[in-house]
């Protein structure tokens, strides 16, 4: 019997993952490697059993019938090595490893950053990374095990998500901005007021607000003040220094204390999902489920309305 060797698994890995994908690019997103890796792989691997195993075209990758039946055994027998290294690592009294979680900044370290702290105290074998960016982050290209993202996802067959819940913007401003220049009565009037704008990439982000007739408006803002960074937008509306669009979750607080005001509650309450996402596969590692399972129990109290 040929030994199994690092390299032997490796290639049947990627002939499975190939197989499932129907490309080799998608195999490669899905294992964290690169398409030509993948392709000499199953190559090296096809050398070795002595036969085609795919039929490739420019558009399409087929398994040839030698390779279909070598795909469900590889298949089933790296289902029998996932069933027993979870049996492992269940069984184990510490969770180990690493588990880098990106997230937006700003969410990320007013919410995650608590969570991979409250993690580490727990396991303390446990080594954790926060990536918070605004930017998309890439699974395989920035070593990310789990991301947060907002707004609808893409379809994907790849990936896995689990919805966190509905983040809501909320329109407000400090009693005493209002006091000196009144509450608006409706969308029309921000135009007459001192409106704080995120900016991203130098372009201030309209506002979406829901208009009287239950459609999306995003009102044309007349701003005197933008930053490229929502915590100090809230800031500056706590100071009085004008009216913002933020998320629910950044500024409840200063809600609950008052020092911040809702203004047109009907037409401000957007909602965009979001979910906690990683990428598919046959095993979840005991230390990425107790982080999804953190995260998942967590995050929704987070963003709950009231």
């Amino acid at each position: 019997m040929e030994p199994i060797t690092h390299d032997r698994l490796a290639g049947i890995s990627a002939f499975v993952a190939a197989a499932e994908a129907g490309s080799f690019a998608q195999a490669a997103a899905r294992l964290g490697l690169t398409r030509s890796a993948i392709g000499k792989a199953i190559a090296r691997l096809e050398a070795r059993v002595g036969t085609r195993l795919f039929v490739r075209t420019t558009r399409s990758l087929a398994l040839t019938d030698d390779g279909q039946a070598f795909y469900e055994r590889c298949a089933q027998a790296l289902e029998d090595l996932d069933a027993a290294q979870h049996m492992l690592e269940a069984g184990r009294r510490e969770v180990a490893g690493r588990v880098r979680v990106s997230a937006p900044v700003v969410f990320g370290r007013h919410h995650v950053a608590p969570l991979l702290l409250e993690l580490a105290d727990r396991h303390p074998q446990l080594r954790l990374e926060g990536n918070f960016t605004d930017r998309l982050a890439d699974f395989a290209d920035d070593g990310i095990d789990l991301a947060i993202r907002s707004g609808r996802l893409p379809d994907s067959d790849m990936l896995v998500a689990r919805p966190l819940g509905m983040q809501a913007m909320v329109l407000c401003a400090a009693p005493g901005y209002l006091r000196k220049h009144g509450t608006p009565a409706s969308i029309a009037d921000l135009a007459s007021h001192r409106c704080l704008v995120y900016m991203h990439g130098g372009q201030s982000v309209p506002w979406s607000l829901a208009g009287p007739d239950g459609n999306i408006a995003r009102p044309e803002l007349a701003h005197r003040l933008g930053f490229d960074d929502i915590d100090t937008i809230a800031a500056a509306a706590i100071r009085g220094a004008g009216l913002v669009n933020v998320p629910l979750w950044l500024v409840r607080e200063p809600l609950d204390r008052g020092t911040l005001v809702r203004v047109l509650p009907q037409a401000s309450v957007i909602r965009t999902p979001l979910h906690l996402v990683w990428p598919r596969t046959r095993f979840l590692p005991h230390k990425l489920r107790v982080t999804i399972d953190l995260l998942v129990e967590a995050i929704p109290g987070v963003l709950a309305l009231d």
